[in-house]
């Protein structure tokens, strides 16, 4: 083609550059056209099956994508629930365990002062019961002291138990109203 360039050149003293000759521009178009209808009878259809594969492909990707991203959603708002729902049992738990505590303890406060007033009930009798014995004991002992006393300061026997226990009766009465009028 260069040696027809290269002749023609001779022959015409102004060829374009720009339009080739005529032989050379049908045998162009032929070459063209050989090439482009096996490429779009070919070859296209088979890119455009591969890129609309490839295109649902990525489309399907995207809808897969989408679906696990809701369902991701959906788990996330299942788990914060739960987990809310947790934190609403753990503090009524934390609640009656308090209420629970407060019962125990008002409910051992009542118990230990229930004992206590029991305890004193029992040690106040018992100190009114030991009173009274000692108060028996004492009487006797003093009415018998008291008639010895007043058998040695007589000079008589006061023998007579009736006798006897009326003035160490009398004695005792006098003396404790005595000491009640000091006190």
């Amino acid at each position: 083609m260069l040696t027809a360039f290269i002749l023609s050149t001779d022959a015409d003293p102004s060829p374009s550059i720009l339009l080739p000759s005529l032989p050379d521009l049908v045998w162009g178009t032929i070459a063209f056209l050989v090439v482009l209808i096996p490429m779009i009878f070919l070859i296209v259809p088979r890119l455009t099956k591969a890129l609309d594969a490839r295109g649902e492909a990525i489309e399907g990707g995207i809808k897969r994508a989408d679906e696990a991203q809701a369902e991701a959603k959906a788990a996330l708002a299942k788990y914060t629930e739960q987990l809310a729902g947790a934190r609403a049992e753990a503090g009524q738990i934390r609640e009656e365990a308090r209420e629970d505590a407060k019962a125990i303890r008002a409910e051992l406060l009542e118990q230990a002062q229930a004992d206590a007033a029991r305890i004193v009930a029992n040690a106040q009798s018992q100190i009114e019961a030991e009173r009274s014995a000692a108060m028996v004991s004492l009487r006797s002992e003093v009415g018998t002291l008291a008639l010895d006393l007043a058998s040695g300061v007589i000079g008589e026997s006061l023998a007579d138990d009736k006798k006897a226990s009326g003035i160490v009766d009398r004695f005792l009465a006098d003396l404790a109203s005595s000491e009640k009028a000091k006190a």
